[in-house]
């Protein structure tokens, strides 16, 4: 499974806490496993991994969100464009690696799968402006 595959299934799962009690979570993710063909232990515990590592940083991420998206709060933003923009923040700032044009541009390529039609636009707007104040 590539990384392109793996994001993906990071996204998915990171979706899922917008409309479920975090203390359902457990189960789902456990659900999510099992259904999920393709996938080996070294695959799983990545996917595992990083969806944890986003999740415990959930607070810092919507932060600078709310920071630098102007007129957008993360209450107010999409939830497909929300969970893209969290994992890309996640990637961009703690995970070193990932580039952040690789963020960037997984982002944009997530909206366009996932989101509406003007999300790609504002995902890569919002992560741009993000990458050029850590430059």
């Amino acid at each position: 499974m590539v990384r392109t595959e793996l994001r993906e299934h990071i996204f998915k799962m990171l979706f899922q806490i917008e409309f479920n009690d975090p203390a359902d979570m457990p189960d789902h993710l456990k659900y999510y496993f099992e259904t999920l063909e393709d996938a080996g232990d070294k695959e799983i515990n990545y996917i595992r991994e990083k969806y944890e590592a986003v999740v415990s940083r959930l607070p810092e991420i919507d932060a600078l969100l709310n920071e630098n998206a102007k007129g957008w709060k993360t209450a107010r933003m999409n939830k497909v464009d929300l969970t893209i923009l969290r994992l890309a923040v996640y990637e961009m700032k703690w995970d070193g690696d990932i580039p952040d044009g690789v963020a960037i541009n997984e982002a944009v390529e997530l909206a366009k799968r996932f989101g509406g039609e003007s999300s790609s636009s504002f995902v890569n707007g919002i992560l741009g402006k993000l990458a050029k104040q850590e430059s």
